[in-house]
């Protein structure tokens, strides 16, 4: 959604904003920790690191998966238009010992595939992974 705005822009304010990058494990033993908490319309990426095997998903509850949330936000164009950006919630439910490198890698080809202004990547190995996520439209 665009709408007009007489005020001018400034570059430095308006690539400094974008969405609060977070996440929940909700699984026993597959940890989330973001280190990087806000993914901006100026290229700062989101990053979000995964550690130990996942216990899995056994029932219908929310037990053995992992959220990330994207904030909804605006930002001012060069052309004087503001863009909303809606938010996202992104849930994946784990696999008995699914790894990290594999939680990452779901969550980027996920995020990918979609059709929202974000790009992420996959990082890591059996051990240790990270994800990091990316705004895509200026």
């Amino acid at each position: 959604m665009r709408k007009k705005s007489d005020a001018g822009y400034e570059p430095e304010v308006e690539l400094a904003k974008g969405a609060r990058f977070t996440a929940a494990s909700y699984d026993k033993t597959q940890k989330i920790a973001i280190t990087a908490g806000k993914v901006t319309v100026g290229g700062k990426p989101g990053i979000a690191e995964i550690s130990g095997l996942a216990a899995g998903k056994q029932d219908m509850s929310i037990d053995g998966t992992i959220i990330l949330w994207l904030s909804i936000f605006r930002y001012k164009r060069p052309d004087g238009t503001t863009d909303h950006v809606a938010g996202w919630n992104i849930s994946s439910p784990l696999k008995p010992k699914q790894t990290p490198i594999e939680t990452a890698r779901a969550f980027a080809a996920h995020i990918n595939a979609g059709t929202r202004p974000y790009k992420a990547g996959a990082a890591g190995n059996r051990t240790k992974a990270t994800i990091t996520i990316v705004f895509t439209k200026k």
